[in-house]
């Protein structure tokens, strides 16, 4: 898409005209505004999850009305951010094969050299600013980074969001390896933003560019001189014969609607083909009522307290718990953190950074903290985490 000039009157002292650019075609704009919003609501959704344990994150999860809502949003902007991805992609062919623009956003050995010539200008050794045309060389290391994080989130996300149907494909340890992927990728994205981002678009100069779609000549002249300069020289201008221009749509439209049509099914499989274990489980309707006795049930003696604990045993029942619930990232094989629930002896051993079970002190013990903040990829239910919570309080026993 070309740069166009547009002279307006410069409103000073001296009232000569100001010539003012126009950068970037409204739907840019608006492409640029849904990733904004986007990509913002999946970082406040998205890192508190990352960062569960902690108080911020605990709060903030609270905030957005629970672990399941927070993910329920997570999950909605996580499906726009794809069909964004796909709008971009018809989008950039619509500009390719249809309008013949120029692939200035493809980087280059002259973009080395822009970052060089800008690493030694920023120390002071040399006077001389890089001179660079449409898209720096910053504006095209943050588009593909872009490109490159939602390639990852989106392979790493389906494998959390369809773990049955990656067990199927992969052994069971890519799919903890792909949430630390998603998270660890999650967070250098929006350090990205925060540090460079914002920094270079926002603090050192603020370009309003992608909100107005303009820029002033002195702009350009800043940021985009060589772009600037082939403006006067009229390279820019690539006007289109309407009937050339009609002939590549009528070959384009139904390319581009099938491939579009192959990705939104994938994208409905992507959310839609797979309910696993974690799904939050609806009350019932019309639950059947329970015994309840008409006398309070006494206080066990310290004689019934060691039987319930010998009944709620490693060997009795605590053991299968832990190996249905957490032998995923906890098992003999794949011990997440250095802590494996295998044997009696794996769990009270603990993690690479100590103790998870303090035996008779369930409060303070580590694993009861992390299961009842909730959100823990091996979640237990309630009955699990009350008879786990009792077996801690009762001494932690093996037999």
């Amino acid at each position: 898409m070309s740069t166009k000039m547009v002279v307006k009157k410069q409103t000073g002292s001296k009232n000569r005209p100001m010539r003012i650019y126009k950068r970037f075609h409204w739907t840019q704009r608006i492409e640029h505004a849904v990733l904004l919003i986007t990509f913002s609501m999946l970082a406040i959704t998205g890192l508190p999850q990352k960062f569960s344990t902690s108080g911020w994150a605990q709060a903030l999860i609270g905030f957005l009305g629970g672990i399941e809502t927070t993910r329920l949003i997570h999950h909605i902007f996580a499906i726009v951010i794809m069909l964004l991805a796909v709008y971009h992609i018809f989008d950039v062919g619509y500009q390719i094969f249809v309008r013949r623009t120029p692939l200035n956003m493809l980087p280059g050995i002259q973009d080395i050299k822009d970052a060089w010539q800008a690493f030694i200008y920023n120390l002071g050794f040399s006077k001389k600013r890089p001179q660079m045309g449409r898209f720096t060389f910053e504006e095209k290391a943050e588009y593909w980074a872009l490109i490159w994080g939602i390639v990852i989130m989106g392979i790493t996300g389906f494998m959390m969001w369809n773990p049955i149907t990656t067990a199927r494909l992969l052994p069971g340890e890519i799919i903890p390896a792909s949430k630390a992927a998603h998270g660890g990728e999650a967070l250098l994205a929006v350090m990205a933003i925060v540090v460079w981002h914002m920094y270079g678009v926002h603090l050192k100069r603020f370009n309003k560019a992608m909100f107005t779609g303009k820029q002033t000549e002195d702009e350009m002249l800043h940021e985009h001189p060589l772009e600037l300069a082939d403006i006067k020289a009229g390279i820019t201008d690539r006007s289109l014969d309407p009937k050339t221009l009609r002939r590549r749509k009528t070959v384009y439209y139904p390319i581009a609607g099938v491939l579009a049509g192959a990705m939104l099914f994938g994208i409905y499989g992507f959310i839609g083909g797979e309910k696993t274990a974690i799904t939050t489980v609806l009350p019932i309707s019309n639950p059947i009522p329970i015994y309840v006795p008409q006398t309070p049930t006494p206080i066990p003696t310290s004689e019934t307290s060691t039987i319930l604990a010998g009944s709620l045993s490693w060997d009795a029942s605590i053991g299968a718990i832990f190996q249905s619930r957490c032998s995923l990232c906890h098992g003999a094989k794949l011990a997440t953190n250095g802590l494996s629930f295998a044997t009696y002896a794996d769990a009270m051993h603990g993690a690479n950074d100590g103790p998870v079970i303090i035996p008779g002190d369930a409060a303070n013990s580590k694993l009861m903290v992390i299961q009842s903040a909730g959100g823990h990829p091996g979640q237990l239910n309630a009955g699990e985490l009350t008879a786990i919570e009792n077996w801690i309080n009762a001494g932690a026993l093996e037999k």
